[in-house]
């Protein structure tokens, strides 16, 4: 019997767009569904979280009445919802919305995840071991930056890779070579040359750094004006606490500071908008390191419907030629 990932398989179709946060994807990915006949599945780490609605940008309620949306409100925020759960999830909603004679298209900007189920990523072999990476953190929090050196020993072309501040990557890193013995960064770049069980196009949409960075700032106001602030207490009063995963978004964790009068307002506004254009520019970077992607720039195009055109066009090339 011939399976997806042999020679001559038909492989599902998959449409992925993906970019830094607040480039345009939603408003794209929506008018993409409704021209192709498709479904969206959210490719962001905390809009899995229920009742993270603000401060994750998720689709409004009349946008998932127009298009349905897979991967939203997975999972409670006191729970960790992590890459492994997500690949899975998100490997079955593509069965599914194929199955239906419709076209997945993978939105977002959580390229790790992205990642994982392109490649169709096997995580069984490495799973986490809690206890470990229990003590991980309990060695971070005492000895800040303890992690980073331990990394540099045990793997220093990923320390290279990662930011020492970026801790839940340093953790995974040493976890992985904890529970494998091998670096990671041997298993990324073996993850590079690994084909993928889908038929996909990868488009990454991108702005001008000061434009993106503009939106980003328009972004935030608007959350406030929304009631992030208010969203932000009534996850505390539901029992998320400063060090859970979900509590860690943009947003949650610099007003829980402001909450815990640590910061004023004013700036509390400053370092969310800050850490945002950041995080940016740190998504950038991650799709830059992804091979087969198309980059648009948004300017190019009147609107998000001219966007969206151009993008099925496209998608309709790259099936004509497959067959």
């Amino acid at each position: 019997m011939m399976t997806e990932n042999q020679p001559g398989a038909i492989k599902k179709p998959l449409l992925i767009l993906a970019g830094p946060t607040a480039v345009g994807k939603t408003e794209c990915s929506l008018l993409l569904a409704e021209k192709l006949g498709g479904e969206i599945i959210s490719a962001d780490s905390m809009q899995v979280y229920k009742g993270m609605d603000i401060g994750t940008a998720k689709a409004l309620p009349e946008e998932r009445v127009r298009v349905r949306h897979h991967l939203i409100d997975l999972c409670d925020p006191t729970e960790e919802c992590n890459v492994v759960r997500y690949k899975e999830e998100a490997s079955a909603a593509i069965d599914d919305i194929c199955s239906r004679g419709k076209i997945p298209i993978l939105t977002g900007g959580t390229g790790f995840y992205i990642q994982a189920v392109l490649k169709d990523t096997d995580f069984t072999e490495n799973a986490s071991n809690r206890a470990y990476r229990e003590m991980l953190e309990e060695t971070e929090q005492e000895q800040p930056g303890s992690l980073y050196k331990m990394l540099l020993e045990a793997d220093p072309k990923a320390a290279l890779e990662i930011h020492p501040n970026n801790i839940k990557r340093v953790v995974r890193a040493l976890e992985f070579f904890h529970a494998s013995g091998e670096c990671i960064s041997d298993h990324n770049a073996r993850e590079k040359e690994r084909q993928s069980p889908y038929d996909y196009l990868f488009i990454v949409l991108d702005r001008d750094r000061e434009a993106l960075y503009r939106r980003i700032d328009q972004r935030v106001d608007q959350m406030l004006e929304e009631g992030l602030y208010e969203e932000t207490l009534q996850l505390r009063a539901a029992g998320c606490t400063r060090n859970m995963v979900s509590m860690q978004g943009l947003g949650y964790k610099e007003m829980l500071a402001y909450i815990d009068g640590e910061t004023s307002y004013e700036e509390t506004v400053r370092l969310i908008k800050r850490n945002t254009r950041h995080y940016a520019k740190r998504q950038l970077t991650w799709f830059k390191r992804i091979l087969d992607t198309i980059w648009l720039d948004c300017a190019g195009w009147e609107n998000a419907a001219s966007l969206s055109d151009h993008i099925i066009t496209l998608w309709n090339n790259r099936q004509n030629k497959q067959e």
